[in-house]
Order: structure tokens, then sequence, then C-alpha cells
């Protein structure tokens, strides 16, 4: 009889990343076409200088968008009806449209309205002299693409957060309950360091995708990496060696935080 106890999978020592030693293998191959070749040399000196743009709207997008999402999910988890209600209109709603829809509506239609409410409301201001007109334009692209950004990425990280709260065991919150922790306190000393290691795997999923999904933003003329090589190769016609070093930036930065993510897992699963 087959030992049916035994794993049916590849272990973890047995499966070497072979994928890994050959993406390993391209970056270093291309790296070397980088330093050797002028025209690449010249391609990525270019490109490069929108890495930073890339890295804050990714960044400061994603920090946002958490604090929204966690917001929506504690809504989401409310003893109250027309909270839930609230946190799941929207959650669906935001879910159903694409990023780059969103992106040109919030950047088009929801600035103009923002820049609207505001004359409105500082009217008074205005005509005393102590505030000028808004305008649309004072309005930046870059902070359209963020709100945007964060707006779209809270819905699905409402989920991941409302899952993994509902993946902790509510025999121990009603402990925490009888030894008389208030209910942030039970969030923050029970729910969330039990919670974490549900919501890690696919929260780290999610910010790589708005590594990638900030490319999104060059379409509104921010200057992040991939509008440097659209410009770039617009201009110099070399779009294989540009596109290329678009790429190799954006693989370099997903695949290490790829990389660090699933270390940090292993780490947590050990404890």
């Amino acid at each position: 009889m087959p030992d049916n106890t035994k794993s049916r999978g590849p272990s973890e020592k047995s499966d070497f990343p072979w994928w890994l030693l050959v993406a390993g293998m391209i970056a270093v191959a291309l790296g070397i076409a980088i330093l050797i070749s002028p025209i690449y040399g010249q391609v990525f000196t270019t490109v490069s200088q929108g890495i930073w743009i890339t890295v804050w709207v990714s960044l400061l997008a994603f920090f946002l968008a958490s604090a929204f999402g966690l917001l929506l999910a504690v809504m989401s988890l409310s003893e109250h009806v027309a909270v839930r209600q609230i946190a799941r209109f929207y959650v669906e709603i935001v879910r159903g449209i694409p990023l780059l829809v969103l992106l040109f509506y919030i950047a088009f239609v929801g600035a103009t309205a923002v820049v609207w409410l505001w004359n409105f409301m500082t009217q008074p201001l205005q005509a005393a002299g102590l505030l000028d007109p808004l305008q649309v334009r004072d309005f930046s692209l870059l902070w359209r693409a963020i709100i945007a950004l964060m707006l779209a990425y809270a819905a699905f990280l409402a989920e991941i957060f409302r899952a993994g709260i509902q993946a902790v065991d509510k025999g121990q919150i009603e402990a925490a309950k009888a030894l008389g922790l208030k209910r942030f306190q039970r969030f923050r000393l029970i729910v969330m360091p039990q919670a974490i290691r549900t919501i890690l795997p696919p929260y780290g999923n999610d910010f790589i995708s708005m590594v990638k999904d900030s490319s999104l933003v060059s379409v509104l003329g921010v200057v992040d990496v991939t509008q440097m090589g659209k410009v770039y190769a617009s201009g110099s016609f070399r779009f294989f060696e540009t596109y290329s070093v678009v790429a190799y930036i954006y693989l370099v930065l997903t695949i290490s935080l790829s990389l660090g993510l699933r270390w940090l897992e292993r780490r947590l699963n050990r404890r």
C-alpha cells in the first residue's frame, strides 16, 4: 500500500527556483549591455530619472489605500447595518470599474468637482480677498493619479483585511472581552497580530500590483519610468531598446519585492 501521508507536491528543498536563475542571467546580461552599450546606457540614464516618481507614487498611494481599506474593512464588520452597507456599496462599485477608467474619472471629473466645491465653500473668504479662487490646473496631475490609485486599491485591500480579521478565532476575542480589554485594545493586541499572517500574502501581492499599475499614471503625463520611456522612444525611435530597459526596471522592482515578501512569510510561519 502506498503511503498517502506523504505530500504529493515537490518539497521546498527539491523545488529549485530555476526560473529565478534564468531571470537572473537575463538581468545580468541586460545589465552588462547597459554598462557597455552607449545606446542602452543612454536609454537607462534617461528612463531611470522616473524611478523616484514610480516609487513615490506606489508607496504613498498604497499607504493611503491601506489606511482607507482598513477603515472600510472595519465598517463592513460593524454592528450597524447602514455602516456595513455603505462600505459594501463602495467596495463593490469601485471594484467593478477598470482602473484606467477610474484614473480618468478622478483626474478630469473628480478634480473639477473638488475645485468647484472648494470655491463654493470658500466664496465668502474669496469675496473678502482672503483667498484666491482655486483653479483646476492648481490640482496637480500627480496627486490626481495618487488619489485614483488610492481609491481603487482601497476597495481590494478592504476585502483582504476583512477576510484576515474574520479568520481570527472568535473565542479569543470573547476571552479578551472577559479580561476587560476595550475594543481598540482587542483589535490591536489580539486581532491584528493573528490576522497579519492571513493578510500578508495577498497584501504583498497587491503592493506588487500597485508598483506595476503605477505605470498607468503616464497617461496623465506624470513623469514616471513609463512616461520617460515613452518620451525617449518617440523622439529616438528606439522602441526595442527603450521598452526593454523599462521592462527591466519594473522586473527588478517587482521580483525583488516578491522575494522579500516570501522571505518575510517564511519568517512569520516559523514563529
